[in-house]
């Protein structure tokens, strides 16, 4: 990485003769300070390997860069792309590929663990989490910056009115932590709304969290959710996950009222009841 000051997105966007794109929710993050935090989260020591989700015009990427990170930088657009390369040139592999389908197994070696970051469209950032949850054995560590609101859902608590399926498939999985909240003044253009950086470090579900199926348990929740109004035995029932006196039996195997509803929940209560459901009969 060179010593020269990287350029601000509006000088960039003007030298390269383009405009953020409204309809791909194209907020260029230029703030030193909140680049410099989300770079040291995702790129802790000198040598980790990256995954950059959206890399848009380079401004993070050059801070990994210069932290001594190994990037790969992920960017569908091609405008986005010929920055990149102008800017960065082979400092930087870049994959012209859509973030929300990315094999994280082509850029990491067997057994290795990779960090990935990014500043994700509101659109996107419920398609790439359930892409990254469906490819933890690759992933170490995840930073990226979202929606407030959505921080807000990732790192809610049972109970709250924000705690739902992500919440609990994300918690089962990472400690989570809400690092900052970002102004619409630290983006060009500036949003509408603020933002925030959420950091997961992933480890191997605490005690009690066990499960027999993973996408059962996953299928689970979502049936859980699928319906807040409705108490959690209707609203399974209604998913028709198992048969209506499995999941009866499940319930009260479990010790869960089935006439709470599914937000109330803690991790470890969705877990019991998908063991209570016994062994996975085979498709």
């Amino acid at each position: 990485m060179t010593d020269r000051a990287y350029p601000s997105p509006r000088a960039l966007l003007g030298t390269y003769g383009l405009r953020a794109k409204k309809s791909w929710g194209q907020n260029f993050l230029g703030d030193e300070a909140v680049l410099d935090d989300i770079a040291r989260l995702a790129a802790p020591a000198p040598g980790t390997r990256v995954v950059e989700l959206g890399a848009g015009l380079g401004h993070l990427t050059a801070r990994l860069l210069a932290r001594g990170a190994v990037v790969t930088a992920v960017e569908r657009d091609r405008d986005m792309a010929r920055v990149l390369r102008g800017e960065l040139g082979d400092q930087v592999t870049l994959v012209e590929a859509d973030a929300a389908r990315f094999d994280y197994a082509t850029v990491v070696g067997a057994g290795e663990r990779l960090s990935v970051v990014g500043n994700l469209p509101y659109h996107l950032t419920s398609p790439i989490l359930f892409s990254l949850l469906g490819q933890l054995e690759h992933v170490a560590r995840a930073t990226f910056l979202v929606q407030r609101e959505v921080a807000e859902r990732l790192g809610a608590e049972p109970g709250q009115k924000d705690w739902g399926i992500l919440s609990v498939f994300l918690q089962r999985e990472a400690e989570v932590s809400v690092e900052r909240i970002v102004p619409p003044s630290a983006f060009f253009p500036p949003p509408k709304i603020h933002s925030a950086v959420i950091h997961a470090l992933f480890r191997p579900p605490r005690p009690g969290c066990e499960v027999l199926d993973v996408a059962r348990f996953r299928t689970l929740v979502k049936g859980g959710f699928a319906q807040r109004r409705k108490t959690l035995k209707n609203a399974l029932e209604a998913s028709r996950l198992a048969p209506a006196e499995r999941l009866r039996g499940a319930l009260e195997a479990a010790g869960i009222d089935g006439r709470r509803r599914g937000e109330t929940l803690t991790i470890a209560e969705w877990a019991a009841l998908e063991r209570a459901l016994g062994p996975v009969e085979p498709a």
